[in-house]
């Protein structure tokens, strides 16, 4: 298959739109569920609780279950650029057909 004018478009506003949330966005949580199998998947079975009696009788703290990710700046501003060169590039090729 191959790529035409409204496939660098739209794929470059994907990126683009991706770029800006996350500019806009801080810090993302994890439910609990996302947080064990990401857990799961790196080999990482330790559990942080704020009371260490909790861990002893099995009552973890679900504010400490949930794992915050917080991307890098630099992430949403390279983003934001490669979209914007991609729809700028797809403004400047033929139309399909």
């Amino acid at each position: 298959m191959e790529f035409n004018r409204n496939h660098y478009f739209g794929f470059g506003l994907i990126v683009l739109l991706l770029g800006l949330q996350f500019r806009y966005v801080d810090s993302f949580q994890l439910t609990e569920e996302t947080t064990k199998v990401l857990a799961k998947r790196l080999k990482k079975e330790t559990v942080v609780t704020q009371n260490p009696l909790a861990a002893i009788f099995g009552q973890a703290n679900p504010a400490a279950m949930k794992k915050t990710i917080r991307p890098p700046k630099w992430l949403g501003w390279s983003l934001i650029s490669i979209g914007g060169v991609l729809v700028v590039q797809s403004l400047g090729m033929r139309k399909p057909g």
